[in-house]
C-alpha cells in the first residue's frame, strides 16, 4: 500500500521533569509546542526544513532526531520508511531543560501514527514505549504524549504512565537563561551512584506529598519541592540557577530546576505568586532570563492526517 499524498501535522507540547523530588518520575506538560508538518513523496530519504529554534544548528537529514523517531516507529512495526519531506516549526527551547528532545521524539512517533493510520493500530501504552526506547527515560516523553502531570514507572514488560489533572490554581513559571545550556548527559554524570538511607525517604515523602499539593493543595507546594536526590549535585554546574532557586526558595516560592535544568521551574500557588518570582529574578539575575508565565498543557501531543487519497 503507498503511502505517497499522505500528509501530517502534528503538535507537540514542551515538558518539565522530576518537579523537584520526583525524579526520573513525575512529568508535566506546559502551552509552548512544536509543530512538524510530514509528507511523503516518491524520492527516498528525507529533507526537513527547521524554521525557529534550531535553524541552522540541527540536521536537516536523515539524522535529525525527529526522522530517526519516525523510522524507528516504522522498523518497530514492519513498514519500510517512505521519503518524506519534513517542516519543524520549533519553539521549545533547546538545551533548557523544556523537553526539546523527548518532543522531538514524540513528534517523529506520532507523525508514524498519523502518516499509518488505517494500516497499523498504536494505542497509548506502544507509543510510550517506543518515545522510552529512544529518550532513555519515561519522565519527559509521557506528559509530551499525553498532557497533564504524569507518573511513569518501568516494570519488566514496560514504561507505564498515570496522567493526573493539575488543580487550576497551580500557575506555572519557567524562567529560562539566555545564553547557558545543559546536557542532560552531562546532568546524569554529576549524579552518585548512592544515596543516603534518609535522603530517599525524604524524597519519597515529598514526591508523595508533591502529587497532593498539585492535584488537590497548592498551599503545599513549598514544603512538597523539597529535593535531596538530584539538585543539590548538580549545582556546581549551573551556579546561577543554584543561587536563584536558594533566592526564590527564601522569599516562599516552590522553585526547582526544570528537568536537567538550566532552566528554573516555579509553582505558584496562584498567580500572584509566579509574578513574584519574575520580580526577583529580574532583580537578583547576573545575565538575562526569559521568564515564561505558562498554563498546564491537558491534551499532549496530536496528530492530523490530512491527505490519505493515494493510501485508500
Amino acid at each position: 500500500m503507498s503511502l505517497i499524498g499522505r500528509s501530517v501535522t502534528v503538535k507537540v507540547p514542551a515538558t518539565t521533569a522530576n518537579l523537584g523530588p520526583g525524579f526520573d518520575t513525575l512529568g508535566m506538560a506546559l502551552a509552548v509546542y512544536d509543530e512538524l508538518e510530514v509528507t511523503v513523496r516518491e524520492r527516498p530519504g528525507a529533507t526537513v526544513t527547521v524554521v525557529g529554534v534550531g535553524e541552522g544548528e540541527v540536521p536537516t537529514d536523515e539524522s535529525n532526531l525527529v526522522v530517526r523517531a519516525i523510522a524507528h516507529t516504522f522498523a518497530a512495526l514492519g513498514q519500510e520508511l517512505p521519503g518524506l519531506e519534513l517542516v519543524a516549526h520549533n519553539t521549545i527551547p533547546h538545551g533548557r531543560g523544556m523537553g526539546s528532545s523527548g518532543a522531538a521524539i514524540v513528534s517523529g512517533i506520532m507523525a508514524a501514527k498519523g502518516l499509518l493510520e488505517g494500516i497499523v493500530d498504536l494505542d497509548a501504552e506502544r507509543l510510550l514505549a517506543l518515545a522510552t526506547e529512544l529518550e532513555g527515560h519515561p519522565d519527559n516523553v509521557a506528559p509530551a504524549l499525553f498532557g497533564g502531570l504524569t507518573i511513569t514507572w518501568v516494570t519488566p514488560e514496560g514504561p507505564r504512565y498515570k496522567k493526573l489533572i493539575v488543580h487550576r490554581g497551580v500557575s506555572p513559571l519557567v524562567a529560562v537563561p539566555h545564553e547557558r545550556t545543559m546536557s542532560t548527559a552531562l546532568a546524569r554524570s554529576l549524579q552518585p551512584d548512592s544515596v543516603p538511607h534518609e535522603d530517599a525517604i525524604f524524597n519519597v515523602s515529598r514526591s508523595a506529598l508533591l502529587i497532593a499539593a498539585l492535584v488537590q493543595s497548592p498551599e503545599l507546594l513549598h514544603a512538597a519541592t523539597e529535593d535531596k536526590l538530584h539538585q543539590s549535585y548538580r549545582a556546581s554546574a549551573m551556579p546561577e540557577t543554584d543561587a536563584l532557586i536558594r533566592m526564590l526558595r527564601a522569599d516562599g516560592l516552590a522553585a526547582v530546576v526544570s528537568g536537567a535544568g538550566p532552566s528554573i521551574l516555579v509553582l505558584g500557588s496562584d498567580p500572584a505568586q509566579r509574578l513574584r518570582a519574575a520580580e526577583l529574578i529580574a532583580q537578583h539575575a547576573e545575565s538575562r532570563w526569559e521568564c515564561l508565565m505558562l498554563a498546564v498543557d491537558f491534551r499532549g501531543a496530536t496528530v492530523v492526517l490530512h491527505s490519505d487519497d493515494a493510501a485508500a
